[in-house]
């Protein structure tokens, strides 16, 4: 056949028009989302609420999106209580600004051993070094922490006694992994500043249950797959879940899944979700995990081995602000992980590639590739169809070359350096303690510690490690 006879004038305004049509569509959603973060910043540099009322400042330091959700429930229960808010993210405060208001809440977490969460990483370098005077000035703080962790409440703890040295009266609260008790201690002490600004009728005792968790939506576990037979590591599996009734819940990549276990009621865990809504199924990437005692972890015991396939569990997707797209959506990305943590991975490239968009380069480490080669058919047809730029592999546990996945970003040190100097944006996720602080130490070695600070602070470096 000729190729005149295949480009004929109407074929070739059926494709144009197809084009176009495409072309329209991606740009739809583009002009979508750039108007909802337009929205989302506006809402936040303008205090909300009565303007003739007592104001007070509400800001946060969230790693996970608790802090943040917090601040946000806090908030609203103040406007519809009578007050004026202001809420910012800690990184948007500046010393004129704190110093117009008498009364500010602070909802902060700690990330790691003592860390700041990064977006916070301008604040602590700029803000809390300076001299601020806060006479006068009545501050209430709510740290987060998890006393697993040698410095429990550190960041939180930190700014409460800054406040206090700028000649704030601050009052701090630790709260140990959510637990309810503290929770409701600090809430008593926010309906009081509340009661004391308004001096209504309303006793603080009487103040509603603001911060409680939202219900969780009743999900069925449909299917469960090891992903790692044979492997010597834990047993990782993906469990696919779908909704008991009507449609899955809403949630975007990048977001959490947050759940308890009948083993464990009190305490929630949260999960990266490694699916988007249109995938169908709301799905999860869950190592069984092993006490030093040799006994196995409450959490990933039971959703790996205790639930049976069609048993259903509460589970309650989580905003997590800090790891979603944002503003890199149509940045070039360099996606970094290891193990579960390939989860928040492969949601980011299942959003793109459903965008068309092909500019991601993921680096990725396991133990072996005989048996740790997590989602291997899918990441290869990615790579030959051109949805992902780029694939590189690194094995712990490989006979001849055992590598990690910092050693990756060390050999491709320039190849990095081009994408960063492109617009690239960088997501890390999985384990903490040895990837994490191994991949900030090697992008450290390659972009210099100036230009990783500059990108924590963008918000073209983000972290979800656990």
């Amino acid at each position: 056949m000729s190729v005149d006879l295949i480009l004929t004038p109407e074929r070739l305004w059926g494709a144009t028009a197809l084009v176009a049509a495409y072309a329209g569509m991606c740009w739809g959603i583009a002009a979508k989302q750039r108007k909802k973060r337009l929205t989302e910043e506006a809402e936040s540099s303008a205090p909300r609420g009565d303007a003739q009322a007592p104001a007070v400042l509400v800001t946060y330091a969230s790693q996970t999106g608790q802090a943040e959700a917090l601040a946000r429930a806090t908030t609203q229960m103040l406007v519809d209580g009578g007050l004026q808010v202001h809420l910012l993210p800690v990184e948007k405060l500046s010393q004129p600004l704190l110093q117009q208001y008498a009364h500010s809440l602070w909802m902060l977490s700690t990330s790691g051993e003592g860390d700041a969460p990064d977006h916070a990483l301008g604040f602590v370098q700029k803000l809390m070094p300076g001299q601020m005077e806060l006479p006068a000035h009545q501050s209430l703080v709510l740290a987060l922490g998890d006393r697993e962790y040698q410095q429990f409440c550190a960041f939180g703890t930190q700014v409460h006694e800054w406040l206090q040295a700028s000649g704030a009266r601050s009052d701090l609260v630790c709260v140990d992994n959510m637990d309810a008790q503290s929770l409701q201690q600090w809430q008593a002490k926010v309906a009081a500043i509340r009661h004391s600004l308004l001096g209504d009728s309303v006793p603080p005792q009487e103040a509603s249950d603001w911060l409680q968790a939202p219900a969780g939506v009743p999900m069925v576990l449909s299917q469960r797959k090891r992903l790692n037979p044979g492997s010597l590591g834990g047993a990782l599996y993906q469990l696919e879940w779908t909704a008991k009734e009507g449609a899955l819940p809403d949630w975007q990549s990048g977001d959490l899944v947050s759940l308890c276990v009948p083993a464990d009621p009190g305490r929630a865990r949260d999960y990266s979700i490694a699916s988007i809504p249109a995938d169908g199924s709301l799905q999860l990437l869950v190592r069984l995990s092993t006490r030093e005692d040799g006994s196995p972890g409450l959490a990933s015991d039971w959703l790996c081995r205790g639930m049976a396939v069609g048993d259903v569990l509460d589970l309650n997707v989580r905003e997590h602000s800090g790891f979603r797209l944002g503003e890199n959506a149509d940045k070039p990305l360099i996606l970094i992980g290891n193990g579960s943590g390939l989860a928040g991975l492969l949601s980011h490239i299942k959003a793109r590639v459903a965008r068309g968009q092909r500019e991601q380069w993921l680096l990725f480490g396991e133990r072996s590739p005989e048996h740790d080669a997590l989602c291997a058919d899918q990441l290869q047809q990615w790579l030959d169809e051109g949805q992902l730029a780029r694939l590189d592999l690194a094995w712990s546990r490989h006979a001849s070359e055992p590598h990690y996945v910092q050693d990756l970003l060390l050999a491709n040190a320039q190849e990095i350096k081009r994408w960063v100097a492109q617009g690239a944006a960088l997501y890390v996720c999985g384990s903490m303690t040895g990837m994490g602080q191994g991949v900030h130490m090697a992008l450290q070695s390659v972009l210099g510690e100036a230009q990783v600070d500059a990108l924590l602070a963008s918000g073209r470096y983000r972290r979800d490690v656990y």
